[in-house]
């Protein structure tokens, strides 16, 4: 068996210091952290208040809006990176190539805005107010 190689054409990234390499290196380079004020949810009764959060993100720039509202917003930004990685290398996908071609996402942990969310629903309405899309909308496995 001879060893397969594997090449990296294309990187691909959203973050809170860029949506694109470009600005990801730039702001790198120039020491820019992303780091901010939390202004995504209350955090008033944290005793934290700054996050790395990401900004000026359109998921429709990237996927569509029917799809992405069944992906956590963690779905949303490890797809919408897959892309950017895709167009990045210049790849023409087709049904011969696709099979040949592989995306790395890494992520610790991701899908707790979805979890709260169903979780204040069935506190509300029970199980029956929970969304079919809760689980896949979630597991780290959708990225």
């Amino acid at each position: 068996m001879t060893a397969r190689r594997v090449v990296i054409t294309g990187l691909g990234m959203i973050s809170p210091i860029g949506n694109n390499k470009k600005d990801f290196w730039d702001n790198l380079i120039e020491g820019r952290g992303g780091i901010g004020q939390i202004d995504r949810f209350d955090a008033s009764d944290f005793p934290t208040r700054i996050a790395a959060q990401v900004k000026d993100f359109n998921v429709q720039d990237y996927i569509p809006r029917k799809d992405a509202r069944r992906m956590d917003l963690f779905v949303q930004y490890a797809c919408s990176a897959a892309r950017i990685a895709v167009e990045d290398a210049g790849l023409q996908l087709d049904a011969a190539e696709a099979p040949r071609v592989g995306v790395w996402i890494g992520s610790g942990i991701g899908g707790i805005q979805t979890f709260e969310e169903q979780h204040a629903k069935m506190l509300q309405k029970g199980v029956n107010g929970l969304s079919p899309f809760f689980i896949p909308m979630m597991i780290s496995n959708m990225a």
